[in-house]
């Protein structure tokens, strides 16, 4: 099969088309045949040794596909107690491998396509509306007419994150570069932040004077700092990524990364108590030890997708073969929503 590999730790261009052999399926996993593959931050990150767990070199990138089943090998290739069968549309979360023509994953993993649902709107949802989901209203509990700020809120994460917020009924504060404003407001960012013209802690003391019930950041480093400094009391921090620790030029920039390591607040219980506020970490890879959790997660957001409460926004497609130049997109931060890699 085709697969895009990692050959070593970069740039872009560390993304080669290779053959590779084609999966074989253990008991209880699932062959896909795949269709679209989401593109994540997370993937830059793996492609410069960021990502925690990330594999050695060489391997092949990628968390999230949508497909067709191929085979089901036998004993326990289920999708919430229901045998999967060959010819049927999923997604799916996957160990790194999804920039391939084939996947093999655990059943557990793996997500019926709802009727009419397209692969390429399949391949944007589980990354980010999962994260978003957790964040949201799993972990974070969050009440209609409850303040939110949600960081590169015109990203993947953060269109799903101001898309499940508007649903429940959140008032969004959404930060972004300026030439991303419209799109906050277009997606229903109801206080859209120019952070290269605003310092949003000084905005969110203006218009929320008493402080905001939780922040969404994957930023990290000191954005955290600042980020706990506009809780509301009984607020609520996300952590959910560490993009700060990522060069520009997409090379992995050891002392970028341990300057934001060094500029990263340490909370201590006692003032965490003293504030009346939680720091939360989300993490896919964690949640996914609970599949039934993530099952019931996925339905729901599907039922919102059903009645058109959310909808992914695809910023652009790239065929897999020009990987590297889709990673690119993303890095110089041009996407607005999700980026997608289609596969023939």
């Amino acid at each position: 099969m085709r697969a895009l590999v990692v050959r070593r730790y970069g740039p872009p261009e560390v993304l080669e088309v290779q053959q590779a052999p084609d999966p074989q399926p253990k008991p209880g996993e699932v062959l896909i045949r795949v269709k679209a593959v989401g593109v994540n931050f997370a993937d830059l990150l793996q492609r410069m040794g960021l990502y925690l767990d990330s594999p050695k070199p060489p391997f092949i990138p990628g968390i999230e596909v949508a497909g067709v089943v191929e085979k089901a090998a036998e004993s326990g290739a289920q999708e919430h107690g229901e045998n999967l069968r060959p010819g049927e549309a999923v997604v799916a979360l996957t160990d790194f491998k999804a920039y391939a023509e084939w996947v093999a994953v655990p059943a557990a993993s793996v997500y019926r396509l709802p009727a009419g649902m397209r692969f390429n709107d399949g391949a944007a949802i589980p990354v980010n509306y999962l994260t978003a989901y957790e964040a949201i209203i799993t972990m974070g509990n969050m009440q209609p007419g409850q303040r939110i700020l949600i960081h590169s809120a015109a990203g993947g994460v953060g269109t799903a994150a101001v898309q499940l917020a508007r649903a429940r009924g959140l008032f969004v504060f959404g930060t972004a570069g300026p030439a991303k404003q419209e799109y906050l407001r277009k997606i229903g960012v109801q206080h859209a932040i120019d952070y290269e013209k605003s310092d949003f802690v000084e905005v969110v003391e203006k218009y929320a004077p008493g402080g905001v019930d939780m922040v969404m950041d994957p930023i990290g480093g000191k954005s955290w700092e600042k980020s706990y400094d506009c809780l509301a009391p009984t607020g609520k921090l996300v952590a959910y990524g560490f993009s700060v620790a990522a060069a520009p030029d997409g090379k992995m920039d050891r002392l970028r990364g341990a300057k934001a390591l060094m500029q990263t607040p340490k909370f201590n219980p006692l003032d965490l108590m003293k504030k009346g506020a939680a720091v939360i970490g989300v993490n896919l890879t964690q949640a996914r030890q609970r599949g039934d959790h993530l099952h019931a997660e996925m339905n729901e957001i599907f039922r919102l997708y059903a009645a058109g409460k959310i909808k992914p926004m695809i910023s652009k497609t790239f065929p897999l073969e020009q990987a590297a130049a889709a990673h690119q997109y993303v890095q110089e931060r041009k996407n607005l929503g999700k980026v997608i890699l289609t596969v023939k």
